[in-house]
């Protein structure tokens, strides 16, 4: 038999033992209203949507047999957790989770390489990860926890909630986010925000070196203070001067003014040390 065909063997044979060893399972609990679910995995994908039932479907595909699934239900809170074998790698740990909850489920996911995804729910949601993309979509009346260190994050559509994100140096996008709350912290990452501030929300945006981009409709009610110390800050929408700011007004490093209706008025603080902030108005289609 020559070298290349030995080699031929080899590589088919090792593709074969891959496709053997990958395999899928499935885990049902049943559970009561406002449960807990909570995910941890090293490497791979979590998937959470809301299920038409009372029961929690966990279908996970795990990537080889050096890694396992350890599952357990105390009273009305489930535990998956990816248990990583001996010689356990990066691909060969990866397990890729696909999750139906009960949309009232109060949900925590860990995964260092993701990416994460949670979608119409309105329990608490939390979701930790390191260079893990976090994708959040289609949530209402419920509270958004979001920590990574370098993984991009996208909130879109969450309605009425309490939102805060913690990013070391990720990139970091709302879209029609609005509560009674929307905190974002970051180190180095950019801020985008696009939507309408909601009424009589707080929102602190905040980057030691990243920009700030936040477009929103010249309809809207806001109280807006933006404070670039190193940085430049721009406004595209006219404001009515405050007669009081805890800071000076100095042109193209703060501003602080109100538009829109007073009642109705959300505070919005755009803070950042040396990058750069810019208010724009939205296009109206």
């Amino acid at each position: 038999m020559s070298s290349r065909t030995i080699k031929v063997v080899t590589i088919i044979a090792l593709v074969a033992g891959t496709l053997v060893a990958e395999s899928r399972k499935e885990y049902r609990f049943n559970v009561g209203p406002k449960a807990g679910i909570s995910v941890t995995n090293p490497y791979g994908s979590i998937s959470v949507k809301p299920s038409t039932s009372n029961t929690v479907v966990i279908r996970a595909v795990l990537n080889s047999g050096k890694v396992e699934v350890d599952n357990t239900q105390i009273g009305n809170r489930v535990m998956i957790q990816s248990h990583l074998l001996a010689g356990a790698d990066a691909t060969s740990g990866r397990v890729d989770y696909d999750i139906l909850v009960p949309a009232d489920a109060s949900v925590t996911l860990h995964s260092s390489t993701g990416p994460m995804v949670a979608e119409k729910l309105h329990g608490d949601v939390t979701m930790e990860g390191a260079a893990a993309t976090v994708n959040v979509r289609d949530l209402s009346d419920a509270h958004v926890h979001v920590k990574t260190l370098n993984g991009p994050v996208t909130l879109n559509n969450v309605q009425d909630g309490h939102v805060e994100i913690d990013s070391l140096s990720g990139e970091v996008i709302l879209i029609g986010v609005n509560g009674p709350l929307v905190q974002v912290v970051s180190t180095s990452g950019h801020i985008s925000y696009t939507g309408d501030f909601g009424n009589s929300g707080d929102y602190r945006l905040t980057s030691h070196s990243g920009d700030i981009d936040a477009t929103i409709p010249e309809s809207t009610s806001a109280d807006v203070v933006a404070r670039s110390v190193k940085g430049e800050v721009h406004d595209d929408i006219p404001l009515q001067p405050m007669a009081h700011t805890w800071f000076p007004i100095k042109e193209g490093r703060a501003f602080a003014g109100t538009m829109g209706h007073a009642a109705m008025s959300s505070t919005v603080v755009l803070r950042t040390f040396s990058g750069k902030i810019h208010l724009k108005k939205r296009q109206e289609k």
